[in-house]
């Protein structure tokens, strides 16, 4: 049956988006063949695809990913060790539907949400 979803995000520019995510969240590039036009990064279980679109208009795009963590705690402080800035609307908090969470927007405005459980 189903054993793993990798969401396919727009980008603009590979070179800028592979350097935001290996760079500012830690991922590593996947995959031996460097596609042209196509991206796969990795961190721990997860991957994300990227396609290019380069006239995406960043204020219109609303690509958007959830990512469970079990280290909500470690995975924000990582980011704000490497200087990445946090959504101004998405700060580590609780919500009330009990997830702990916090936001980050890429260079194309795609925006990741992490979140864990806070019970």
């Amino acid at each position: 049956m189903l054993t793993g979803i990798n969401p396919k995000l727009p980008m603009r520019n590979k070179a800028i988006t592979r350097d935001f995510y290996l760079n500012k969240l830690g991922f590593s590039e996947y995959g031996s063949a460097d596609f042209d036009g196509y991206l796969m990064v990795q961190k721990d279980n997860i991957q994300i695809h990227f396609f290019e679109f380069k006239e995406l208009d960043p204020k219109e795009n609303y690509g958007q990913v959830y990512i469970r963590t079990d280290d909500i705690n470690q995975l924000f402080q990582s980011l704000v060790d490497r200087k990445t800035d946090i959504h101004p609307n998405g700060h580590l908090q609780t919500k009330p539907w009990g997830q702990r969470e916090f936001s980050v927007l890429d260079p194309d405005n795609n925006l990741l949400t992490f979140g864990q459980n806070s019970e």
